[in-house]
Order: C-alpha cells, then sequence, then structure tokens
C-alpha cells in the first residue's frame, strides 16, 4: 500500500501551502494527514463504493479538516466522469456547475437558422469565460465542467495549466480559485452531451458534499467543546457542571445531530434519483447550512476569548463552518428549492380544491 504524507504540522495552513498532487496518484495511494486536529488517515473510497461510505469519508475528512479536496473528488468529480464514460484522471479532482460561459462550436455546421458556432460538424468547443471559486483549483489534476453549449448541458474536464488561474480562498483559507478561459478548444472527444437531468443530479451531489462536510465539522466542533468545558475550572468547578453550560452543550449536541441524521439520510435517496433525491438532499443542505452558525456561535461562547485565537484548534471547523454554510447553495436557496415543488405539487392545490 502506497502512503502520501500531507504534511500540516502547523496549526494554521496558508492555502498556498496545501499538498494535495499527489494524494491519489494510484488507486492503493491513502492520504495520510497530520497534524493537531487530523492525527489519521483518511482514505479515498474506491469509485464504486456505495454512497452512505463516500458520505461517511466526506465526513470525517470534515471533521478533521483534510486540506485536500477528498469530498470532491469522491463524490461529485469521479461519479459525474463515470457516469458519462469520460475517463477519471489519477488525482485530486475538482468541479465547476453551471458557470457563466460562452459556448460555440470550434468547427461550425452549415445551418441557416442561428449564428455561426451554434451548431457544429462535431462537438468540439470553444469555450470562454470564467470558473469562479473554483474548490481546490490550483492543486487539481482535472476540473469536471457543466455548462450549457448551444445544444444544451455538456460535460467536459480542463486542467489548470489551460487556464489563466487566480488564486482566492475562502475565510478558512482554503483554496477557492478563478479559472479564466479565452476561447479554450476541447476536443470532440472530450465532450460529453448530458441530459438537464444529469446537470440537476451534479447540483445535488455538491450540495451533498458540502453538508457532509458540515456535519463533520460540527462533531470536531462538539468535541473540542465538550473538551474544553470539562477541563475548564471556573469557581472550583468544572464549566461543565454549570447548569447554563449544560443547555447551551445539549443544544450544541443536538444541532450536530440533525445535520449528521440529514445527511444520513440522503444517502439512498440520492442513488435511487427522481423527485426523492431533489427533497432529501435539499433538506440536507438547508438544515446543515441553517445549523452551522448556530453550531459555531454555541462552540466560540463556550470556548470564550481564547477560541478565536488562530492557536485553537477550534478555528479549523468554526472558519470551514461559515465557509461551507454559503457554498454550493445558502439555506435560503436549498429552502426555496425545497419548498417551491412541495407547495405546488400538494399546498397550493390543497387550500384550492373545494371539497
Amino acid at each position: 500500500m502506497n502512503t502520501h504524507t500531507i504534511d500540516t504540522s502547523t496549526p494554521v495552513i496558508p492555502a498556498d501551502a496545501y499538498d494535495t498532487t499527489a494524494f491519489y496518484a494510484h488507486p492503493d495511494t491513502i492520504a495520510t494527514v497530520t497534524n493537531t486536529t487530523a492525527p489519521d488517515a483518511v482514505p479515498l473510497p474506491s469509485p464504486d463504493a456505495p454512497t452512505s461510505e463516500l458520505l461517511a469519508a466526506a465526513q470525517e475528512a470534515g471533521r478533521r479538516a483534510v486540506p485536500a479536496p477528498l469530498a470532491e473528488t469522491a463524490l461529485v468529480a469521479r461519479p459525474l466522469l463515470g457516469r458519462v464514460g469520460l475517463p477519471v484522471p489519477d488525482g485530486p479532482l475538482s468541479y465547476a456547475i453551471d458557470p457563466e460561459l460562452t459556448i460555440r462550436y470550434a468547427h461550425p455546421g452549415a445551418s441557416a437558422v442561428g449564428s455561426a458556432g451554434c451548431s457544429g460538424d462535431d462537438d468540439t468547443l470553444l469555450v470562454t469565460g470564467t470558473l469562479r471559486r473554483v474548490p481546490w483549483g490550483r492543486s487539481a489534476t482535472a476540473v469536471v465542467v457543466l455548462a450549457t453549449a448551444p445544444s444544451g448541458p455538456v460535460l467536459f474536464a480542463i486542467a489548470p495549466d489551460r487556464a489563466v488561474v487566480t488564486h482566492g480562498g475562502n475565510l478558512a483559507e482554503e483554496p477557492r480559485d478563478d479559472f479564466h478561459l479565452a476561447a479554450l478548444e476541447v476536443p470532440a472527444a472530450q465532450v460529453r452531451r448530458i441530459s438537464p437531468e444529469l446537470l440537476d443530479e451534479a447540483r445535488l451531489r455538491a450540495a451533498l458534499v458540502r453538508s457532509a462536510l458540515i456535519a463533520g465539522a460540527a462533531e470536531r466542533c462538539v468535541e473540542l467543546t465538550v473538551d474544553h468545558t470539562t477541563a475548564r475550572t471556573q469557581f472550583g468547578r468544572p464549566l461543565s457542571r454549570f447548569q447554563a453550560v449544560k443547555q447551551e452543550e445539549a443544544r450544541l449536541i443536538e444541532e450536530a445531530a440533525l445535520v449528521r441524521a440529514a445527511v444520513q439520510a440522503a444517502a439512498a435517496p440520492l442513488d435511487a434519483g427522481g423527485p426523492a433525491a431533489h427533497v432529501a438532499v435539499a433538506a440536507a443542505k438547508t438544515q446543515a447550512s441553517a445549523s452551522a452558525a448556530e453550531i459555531a456561535r454555541i462552540a466560540h461562547q463556550l470556548h470564550g476569548a481564547i477560541g478565536i485565537t488562530r492557536l485553537n484548534p477550534l478555528h479549523l471547523a468554526t472558519t470551514r463552518l461559515w465557509s461551507w454554510r454559503d457554498e454550493d447553495g445558502d439555506e435560503i436557496h436549498w429552502a426555496r428549492r425545497l419548498a417551491r415543488p412541495l407547495t405546488a405539487t400538494t399546498l397550493w392545490p390543497t387550500l384550492t380544491t373545494t371539497p
């Protein structure tokens, strides 16, 4: 078994210091993460692992603040490439879903309708625009792009060296990079036309990935907070003995359990597809994003001022909670997506139908 060690021995890891280029260089490679919050290895599950196992790995990655796109690779990029029959590159992968791109066909077909490039003799594309805030973009082997071409939704993958990359990051200093494309030619052999349903599945997968990561970070907040209130004494007794602290800890544990249960409940529906998957994932991301702020608030409140410092491991979890809450759709976005089909098909007809 090969082992690649990602050395994160310092508590604070600048975005440019992440080394993920070889974390999945071989199917038998395990990414070993070593730092104060991640002392053990988190293996990348096999491509044919069930969704429940992939979500468990993503949750563990969130709990340990793994500095690699393990969840993005396992739950979004690899399954999508496999579904359309494109080869899955070795190494870390990322994704960009429905970006604002201008796409036309590189070899225009003869047509009396539409502008030049709206149809082609083959599926070779010319792509112009920006992929914004690509997770782990600079260290990805390839970025899976799902966009809209003149013929409809398409999927293709591009390597970072084919774009002008502007480095960025989220609040947790995880890489979130912009990829600038200027008439990039994507060969027809690397392009797949996809259905709107697969595009929607990609959005669901990305949201569920973020929900699983939030669940893991929430679990870490619970662990750190319980340890802190047990060890810290005030007026001659541990903080955990005070009734007000007990109540807040109970609320913290409750919120983390809600997120974990919502994520676990979405695994089977995602595999089955259809409306049930939409409802389950929308509910999971709504709950995860809504709980993230409350979990971070309680954890910092019970830690006091020490929890704010960059030397305390709590910030590795809470800054990720604040970042992941908004990524791939916040709670308002997913609450609306959850409510609209339900109200249209159930609530409104019930209210407007005469008995």
